[in-house]
Parts: C-alpha cells; structure tokens; sequence
C-alpha cells in the first residue's frame, strides 16, 4: 500500500509541475488574439482604432489608384506622317534635263541620294543646292525647294523626295512586350494602342497590365483595359516618348489562420476582402475564428476622419477594420471592402484551437510523466 500510495503521490506531484508549465510557457500559435488585439485600441489607451466594417466604411475606404493621362497627353493631335523632323532620313532622286548633268553622268541623266540626314537643327545638304531647312516641310514642300534651287543651274530638274523612318520619329518600348526595341511612327502606328501591336502586343495578364507613358519630364500610366475600353485614352505619340508595359506591383500581406500566410500580388484592379481571402486559400476550417477577419491599414486623415466620423485628426492613422463573417451580411461587408497596396490580411484562430492545443501539450506531457514513473517503479 505504501509503495501504491507513493507512486500515486510522484504522479500527482509531476503532473502539477506539468501543469505549472503549461500555464506558464506560451503555447505556438500564428499571432495575437481578438482580445489582444482589442486591447491595443484607442478606446483603450492603445495606438490604433478598431473599426467594424459597415456600409459607411465600405463607401469611406473605397479608394482604386487614379490613374490616366494629363491635358497634354490628351490633347496631342496625331503627327502628320510625313512631316519632317530633326533625325529622319531622306531619300533623294534628281532627275536633268541634259546628257551631262550637274549630279548625273553621261550614262544616266538621274541621282540617287539615300540616307540623306537631317541634322539636329532641321537642315540637309543637296550638291549645288546647298543646305536646306527640311524639318517641318512635306517632302512635296521639299521637293518644290530643291527643285527652285537647281533649276538656275541646270535645265527642268525633276525632284523625288522620301521621308524615310529616322530618329526623330521614332519611340522606344521596353517592359512585358512581344518585342522590346525602337520603332518608328508611321502611318500605321501613330497611336499608343496601335504602337503596342506594332511591338508584338501585351504578354502578361491583361487585367494587371500598366502602361506607362513618359514624355520628357511628363509621365502618365493607365491600365491596359482602359485603353481599349475608353478610345480617348488611345494618345497619339511624339517622337522620343518611351513606353513601359508592366504587371501591377500591388500587394497585401497575409497573416494568421488563412490556407497560405505570404506576400500576395494584386491579380485585378480591385480587390476586395472576400476575394483577398479565396486568393490564399480561403480560412482554414479546422482552425480560423470568422468573426476574427482584420485590415491592418495606415489610413490618411482624410479618409480616417471620415471613417471615424472625425474632423479633428492629422496625419496618417493606424486603423484595424473588422470583420465578421458569421454575421447575416458579414459576406456582403467582406465583398463590399476594398483591399489596399500594403494592407495587413489577418485571420484569429478559434478560441478551441489553442484548448486543442493546452490539450495536446498536456496529454504529450502526460505520456512522457508516465513514462518516467514507470521507470521510476521499476527502477525502485
């Protein structure tokens, strides 16, 4: 009896102390908990507001990145696709009237002048002609030039002239494109829209496709779908405009008791929570609270004022939305609120996860105190 009631007594004893260090050491698990999170609210002397979503915060936060064009990307007018400029090449034939010509042999009575280059100041020089202003004619106001010029010189000179594809004309297309390079604009591709099927077209998804138009010190980007949705969006192009093709670099993070925690990539223009969350795999069924969905979000005071129904605060605000999905509407408030760049997804876990988990310790404990006091017993 005596040895019965000892070996009793070491369990009793050991499972105390197990006890002991399940209270005292933290168990795993994949972050704060509601009730932490709560506590480090405004309304409880912490830094940050906690809100629960509702039609009026879903209206206050709906916030999509403007993008688009200015006034001048507008309102540029197509270039006329044989108008001379700085950098074009030009292709000149002359034609004389005699055997032995001014330019032509005695076995031809024509010249050919090709890659005739327009400087930087807008001149060509044509033998016995002299240097001649090119940029901003026509070539027929050219070939009528040349044409006044020799025709002292010798008899009924006839004057083709070819604006050739030059440096001056030409744009530059680098980013997510069938083929990056330098393309000329011509008749065929004097738009952003045509340029961009000159280049092979877009080879990412079009519903994350930018497209970045930089002008000299001017830039505009739009979205791939608005351009073709919105015909005034189709710009025409200037000579030197450079265009980047590239996938939207939005993200959010994914925290807590969701099917994939990570860094996660806008996959549309806009993105709400519900669809935030199907993109990590949903909440995990076994362990995920529903009415533990959070935003973590630095909201302008702008917006954070309207939210808070406030006038009085400035600067950027730390905000946690709320929300919960076992709610009647829970699903539509999720469906309604606009996920962010840089937002903070994060799911709770169900307050049995950790019991099951303190469970789990205990019983693991268990087991090894037994083990210990079998070869305790059999040891004494």
């Amino acid at each position: 009896m005596n040895s019965q009631a000892n070996s009793r007594a070491k369990s009793v004893a050991l499972l105390a102390i197990v006890a002991v260090i399940v209270a005292a050491c933290g168990l795993p698990r994949v972050g704060p908990t509601k009730k932490e999170i709560y506590a480090g609210s405004v309304q409880r002397e912490g830094d940050a507001f906690v809100v629960s979503v509702n039609d009026r915060v879903t209206r206050a936060t709906a916030v999509v990145p403007a993008l688009g064009f200015t006034d001048n990307f507008m309102r540029a007018s197509q270039l006329g696709s044989d108008i001379i400029r700085p950098g074009d090449s030009l292709g000149l034939t002359i034609w004389e009237n005699v055997e032995d010509g001014l330019l032509s042999g005695a076995a031809s009575n024509s010249t050919s002048l090709e890659e005739v280059q327009v400087d930087g100041s807008g001149f060509i020089f044509v033998p016995y002609a002299g240097r001649i202003r090119a940029a901003g004619n026509s070539p027929e106001a050219l070939r009528r030039i040349i044409t006044k010029k020799l025709e002292d010189q010798t008899p009924d000179p006839q004057v083709q002239v070819r604006r050739l594809a030059g440096d001056g004309s030409t744009v530059s297309l680098v980013g997510a494109v069938g083929g990056q390079g330098v393309f000329a604009i011509e008749r065929p591709t004097r738009t952003l829209a045509t340029m961009l099927a000159r280049a092979g077209g877009v080879t990412i998804e079009p519903e994350i496709a930018q497209i970045t138009v930089i002008r000299g010190k001017s830039r505009g980007k739009i979205w791939l779908q608005d351009l073709y949705e919105h015909p005034e969006l189709d710009i025409a192009l200037r000579g030197g405009d450079r265009i980047l093709v590239e996938g939207d670099t939005r993200s959010f993070t994914a925290l807590g008791a969701t099917g994939s925690q990570s860094r996660v990539n806008f996959e549309s223009q806009s993105l709400s929570a519900i669809e935030a969350i199907a993109q990590v795999g949903g909440l995990i069924p076994t362990a995920s609270d529903p009415t533990g969905v959070f935003i973590f979000r630095n909201e302008p005071a702008e917006i954070a004022n309207q939210v808070l129904g406030r006038g009085d605060l400035q600067g950027e605000q730390r905000l946690i939305y709320v929300l919960d999905l076992t709610k009647p509407n829970g699903m539509f408030m999720a469906r309604d609120f606009a996920v962010r760049d840089g937002d903070t997804l994060y799911v709770t876990e169900a307050p049995f996860t950790q019991w099951d988990k303190t469970i789990a310790a205990a019983f693991g404990s268990l087991n090894t105190v037994s083990s210990i006091s079998s070869l305790g017993v059999s040891g004494g």
